[in-house]
């Protein structure tokens, strides 16, 4: 199992950042972009830097240009996010698991793209979340077993096609059977899981699947 960890801009605590390191091993830390600056704030070194770097604070920056870490500058004109890029360098360095950490932030267009790019992982058969203080967001597109976790009160399900096939939810406040949950309908918001272990069956399509805590 290669555990590594993807480092973005959003703003999150330091003892959030402490905390998923403490309770992680990750072989790969990939810092983007500006997701320097909490890594060097929380004295966590990564081992690859990645980025067009035009948000990163420079004194920061050049601080580990002399380091024995790969740094990886992209062109601003690109056609993929600095994060997209990040997962396809996960992807490249054999990663089993990600955990992508920043991703959810005040850009809604990049909070947006960043969960559509989790599909690139599941097709690589990475097993993938973005996660901050209040939320944990993954894909699934096969039948899927959820133990309970206390630190989240809501479980939502969302449609990343146009429609997920034969829906069933078990375990859970609400419970689906064999219903399919197309694009524009809410009725996947704000469930609760009530038992130990739920599970959430489909026949065909992807789901965005939500934990959080308020």
């Amino acid at each position: 199992m290669i555990n590594t960890v993807i480092v973005t801009g959003g703003e999150e605590t330091e003892e959030y950042f402490k905390n998923i390191f403490y309770n992680n091993k990750f072989q790969n830390i990939i810092a983007v972009d500006k997701g320097l600056e909490i890594l060097d704030k929380c004295n966590i070194e990564p081992n690859y830097i990645i980025g067009d770097f035009d948000s990163i604070n420079k004194n920061i920056f050049l601080k580990y240009c002399n380091k024995d870490i790969e740094i990886i500058k992209l062109n601003p004109e690109k056609d993929y996010t600095d994060t997209h890029m990040a997962i396809k360098l996960a992807i490249d360095l054999k990663s089993t698991d990600i955990i992508i950490i920043g991703a959810i932030g005040t850009r809604i267009d990049h909070v947006l793209g960043n969960i559509n790019i989790l599909k690139e992982c599941m097709d690589n058969g990475i097993d993938a979340k973005i996660v901050n203080f209040n939320n944990e967001i993954k894909l699934i597109n096969k039948n899927t077993t959820i133990k309970k976790d206390e630190n989240y009160k809501y479980i939502s399900i969302i449609p990343l096609t146009s429609k997920v096939e034969d829906v069933t939810l078990k375990g859970f406040k609400y419970e689906l059977n064999k219903y399919t949950l197309e694009i524009g309908n809410s009725l996947g918001i704000s469930n609760e899981q009530i038992l130990e272990e739920a599970s959430i069956e489909l026949k065909n399509g992807i789901l965005i699947i939500i934990k959080s805590k308020d």
